[in-house]
C-alpha cells in the first residue's frame, strides 16, 4: 500500500489536480481535515472507502490510522488543504511513516498564495517592480519562528511578503512592515480564497488593518504586501518581447 499526501487545493472542490482526483477515487481510505477540505471532493472516494475526519485526532492517533490501513493493505488518501509543500505538517506524519517503513508519495495542489493572487488579478512577479515572493507567517505561543525569519528581518528585502496564518496578528504585521514598506504601499488580505464565500480586502499598508478587523476576518486568510500587488507602470517582459531572437524548430 501507499499514502499519497495529495493538496486539496485552496477550497474550490475544482481546483484540486486531475492527478489528485484520480488518486482519490483509486483509495480505500481517505483521511481528510474536515474543518478545512471541501466535502464535495469526498465524493470522489470509492462508494466503499473509510472516511476518517482527522480534524479532531492528534498526530498519534492519525498516525494509528495510516498504520492500521498499511496492515490492511488498503491505499490511503491523506488529504490536506492547498498544497503539501507549505504550512501542511506533512513533514512530522512522513517522519512517522518513514520510521514505520510505510510508503509514500505527494500530489501537490493549488496553494492558497496562488488562488489569492488569481482573485486578486494579479502577478506577484512583475518585471522591474518586483520579482522575489516570500511565504512566511508570525511567531505565536505554539511555534516560534527561527532566528533570522522575523517580520522586521524580512521585510528588508522590499519583496512581496505572503503571510499565512496571520489575519489575527494583522496589527503586528502592520506595525513590524511598515519601517520597511511605506504607509502606502499596496497591501490585500484574502480571507476563503476560491470558496463562495472569498472576501477580498484592499488597501494600503497603514489602513488595512483596520479594514481586516471591521471585516471580521481572524483565520483562513493570507495577507499580501508589496509594490507589484499596484503595478501599472512597468516595463514589459522579455519573454514576449519582439526585440527577443527566436529560433523555430
Amino acid at each position: 500500500m501507499t499514502v499519497y499526501f495529495i493538496g486539496a487545493g485552496p477550497g474550490a472542490a475544482d481546483l484540486i489536480t486531475v492527478r489528485g482526483a484520480r488518486t482519490l477515487a483509486a483509495c480505500r481510505v481517505c483521511l481528510y481535515a474536515g474543518s478545512l477540505v471541501p466535502r464535495e471532493l469526498l465524493a470522489e472516494c470509492p462508494p466503499d472507502a473509510r472516511l476518517v475526519d482527522t480534524a479532531q485526532l492528534d498526530l498519534d492517533q492519525i498516525t494509528a490510522e495510516l498504520l492500521r490501513a498499511h496492515e490492511e493493505g488498503h491505499d490511503v488518501a491523506r488529504l490536506h488543504s492547498g498544497d503539501p509543500a507549505v504550512f501542511s505538517a506533512v513533514a512530522e506524519q512522513m517522519r512517522r511513516l518513514d520510521a514505520a517503513g510505510v510508503p509514500y508519495e505527494v500530489v501537490p495542489g493549488v496553494p492558497a498564495f496562488a488562488a489569492a493572487a488569481a482573485s486578486l488579478k494579479r502577478e506577484l512577479t512583475v518585471p522591474t517592480v518586483g520579482q522575489t515572493v516570500i511565504l512566511t507567517r508570525v511567531a505565536n505561543r505554539a511555534t516560534a519562528m527561527p532566528e533570522g525569519e522575523d517580520l522586521a528581518t524580512l521585510g528588508r528585502s522590499g519583496a512581496l511578503i505572503v503571510l499565512h496564518l496571520a489575519a489575527k496578528y494583522v496589527d503586528r504585521v502592520v506595525a513590524e512592515l511598515l519601517p520597511h514598506y511605506g504607509a502606502d504601499c499596496p497591501a490585500a488580505v484574502v480571507a476563503h480564497a476560491s470558496r463562495p464565500d472569498e472576501l477580498i480586502i484592499r488597501g494600503t499598508l497603514d489602513e488595512i488593518a483596520g479594514k481586516t478587523k471591521e471585516a471580521g476576518v481572524l483565520r483562513t486568510a493570507v495577507i499580501m504586501v508589496g509594490r507589484t500587488l499596484g503595478a501599472e507602470q512597468f516595463r514589459d517582459s522579455h519573454l514576449y518581447s519582439p526585440e527577443r531572437e527566436r529560433h523555430v524548430c
